[in-house]
């Protein structure tokens, strides 16, 4: 049976009841991520680290010295005394610090910044890479897609959460060590700053839960908006919407869905603004009861100036850094729950996978591709495509794949190549089921033309060079893949020739012709050069004297090979070896034009019908 990629559970907000039990549990996505972050760039993360590490011990030294130069300046002035004579030297030292902290600052930044780039470029690479490796099962499910657009958007939007973590270290680190210094003048001091400041950390880290909830329920509303500006953009639909009129219906649908999307934008954000006014002014409590404090126990006495000086400006630093830390820290826990979307996308497992202990694909291969007894459904579906089908593609056979849309000619192919795998029966390549092989060598093996091939906004060396990319540097070969699938002559056309870009997407790049671009995809298969070669509708987009060119080719291309061919026109097929129609999934003839055509059956009757549309 044919299974769909596991995933691991994704924490979807259904509510917004149990929220810290959902963020503490989120938190075990940063260890990973910070994996991710040392690998990326390892002496960058440690340089970043000792930096942050001289720059939170500043502040304090600062305070220190500040403490001893207006104490200095009290006695000079009560006493009637000189100042100290390293006075000033004591002032050069309090610059040297303050000096020191901006280096660090800026050098911090420059980590900082180095850091974003190499893991954007490291987790970007991995979200590709770990696409490539998933089924096609997947790219036929919707979830996946709302998986994949919330993995790129972690991507690029957790760099601010990797900075953050950063600076609360570094915010900690400079907090305990003021904190510190405060506690020996009065803990009461430190109770006071923190309680003002826990209502406000309460009030960030629910707000920043449900603007969660909120983006992740607005994902499949931004996918759709995605779509409709990549139509309303694209070449492919300009003419359609022109011709049909179909530019306000497009605005129309876009504007709903963004009218949509910022009005619960704004509701949100209006909670945020009134409740946040609110926790902020308790915060600020803390912090002036926690002055009124220093000051009551400045007139009685207790402290002199410079203490009050010093632990003035020690709560204001305790109190704006507690803020940032329980901000930051709610961030980076309610970060952590984006991080859950990234990381279920890596942990999705491809089910159609090389088994551990895999042999190689024979070479040569001896007696060829059997099916038997294979039927096969679509994920969620019940509909068997293929019903008990059998079918043996024998070493050199060329074999025409013939049956109306929908009988499984192109389910063949899938199963096959193994996109799939049989919901029953087994697929065998020298009498050993293909799940036995090594996946990747079987790739190796085969080429396939697809009729809805890739059109690769590329140069032409290099549309070519894909079809056996390890190539890419053989130009001859290239040359001749292109000779042979009449490629060339498009390419003697291009200002550049094999080095010009193709597709409009970038600057200087030409367009073909639908027949050009299928003879850029057909010279692939020449370069190929694989045991089984498939072409799906290989030349629907050529003219009739290309197509008879290319064909008279195709025995040197098939030569020694096992082809398969899927194709609606029967001048094409009847230059196969075999001929096997499919009907509602079973095969129900199979030979030669010749002897189908005596057996007077569906092929015959299909023949007949486009024959009679060239009379």
């Amino acid at each position: 049976m044919q299974l769909r990629a596991r995933v691991k559970e994704t924490t979807t907000p259904k509510s917004y009841g149990d929220t810290w039990r959902t963020r503490i549990s989120a938190m075990r996505n940063i260890p990973p991520i910070l994996r991710m972050v040392w690998d990326c760039g390892p002496k960058t993360v440690v340089w970043s680290i000792l930096l942050r590490l001289a720059l939170a011990g500043v502040p304090v030294a600062i305070l220190a010295v500040s403490r001893w130069l207006i104490n200095a300046i009290v006695v000079s002035l009560s006493n009637h005394t000189g100042l100290p004579e390293y006075f000033w030297w004591v002032v050069a030292l309090e610059f040297g610090l303050a000096s020191l902290a901006a280096i660090l600052s800026r050098g911090v930044g420059f980590c900082d910044s180095l850091l974003g780039d190499l893991y954007l470029q490291h987790i970007s690479v991995r979200v590709i890479e770990h696409a490539s490796q998933l089924d096609i099962t997947a790219f036929e499910n919707p979830d996946y897609y709302d998986r994949l657009e919330r993995a790129k958007a972690q991507a690029t939007d957790r760099i601010a959460m990797i900075q953050m973590i950063g600076t609360l270290t570094q915010q900690l680190l400079t907090t305990i060590s003021l904190a510190l210094y405060i506690a020996k003048y009065s803990p009461w001091l430190l109770l006071l700053l923190i309680a003002g400041t826990i209502p406000a950390l309460l009030g960030e880290s629910h707000f920043a839960f449900l603007g969660y909830a909120k983006n992740f329920m607005q994902t499949p509303l931004r996918r759709k908006m995605d779509y409709l500006r990549d139509v309303g953009g694209s070449k492919e639909a300009a003419k359609e919407l022109k011709l049909f009129g179909l530019r306000d219906f497009l605005i129309g649908s876009f504007s709903s869905m963004a009218d949509t999307i910022f009005t619960q934008n704004v509701s949100l954000s209006k909670r945020k603004l009134f409740a946040g006014a609110l926790l902020s002014l308790l915060a600020t409590a803390g912090y002036y009861s926690a002055y009124a404090l220093v000051l009551w126990d400045t007139i009685r006495g207790r402290f002199q100036v410079a203490v009050l000086v010093v632990l003035t400006n020690a709560i204001l630093q305790v109190s704006a850094n507690l803020q940032q830390i329980f901000v930051n820290a709610s961030g980076v826990a309610d970060q952590a729950l984006f991080l859950t979307d990234l990381l279920g996308f890596f942990a999705m497992e491809p089910a159609v996978r090389t088994k551990p202990g895999a042999i190689m694909i024979p070479r040569p291969i001896r007696r060829g591709f059997e099916f038997r007894n294979v039927s096969f459904a679509y994920p969620g579906t019940t509909r068997l495509v293929l019903k008990n089908f059998n079918f043996h593609l024998h070493p050199g056979e060329r074999v025409a794949l013939i049956g109306e849309n929908g009988q499984g000619k192109t389910t063949i192919v899938k199963l096959i190549t193994r996109l799939y795998d049989p919901t029953e029966g087994e697929i065998l390549v020298d009498g050993v089921d293909l799940r036995e092989y090594n996946l990747e060598d079987l790739c190796h093996e085969t080429g396939v033309i697809f009729q809805d091939f890739m059109r690769y906004e590329m140069t032409a060396r290099d549309n070519i060079a894909v079809g056996r990319i390890e190539e890419r540097e053989n130009i001859e070969r290239i040359a001749e893949a292109a000779k042979m699938s009449l490629a060339d002559e498009v390419i003697a056309k291009l200002p550049e020739h094999m080095h010009q870009q193709l597709g409009r997407r970038f600057e200087g790049g030409v367009d073909l012709s639908g027949g050009e671009w299928q003879r850029m995809a057909l010279a692939r298969a020449y370069l190929r050069d694989a045991q089984l070669l498939i072409l799906d509708e290989p030349t629907s987009a050529l003219d009739p004297r290309s197509e008879l060119e290319v064909f008279q080719r195709f025995a040197e291309l098939t030569r020694g090979k096992m082809a398969l061919l899927i194709s609606h026109r029967f001048s094409t097929v009847k230059m196969a070896d075999r001929i096997v129609v499919l009907s509602h999934g079973v095969l129900t003839e199979e030979g030669t034009h010749s002897e189908l055509m005596l057996r007077g059956g569906l092929y015959a009757e299909m023949f007949e019908m486009q024959a009679a549309s060239y009379r």
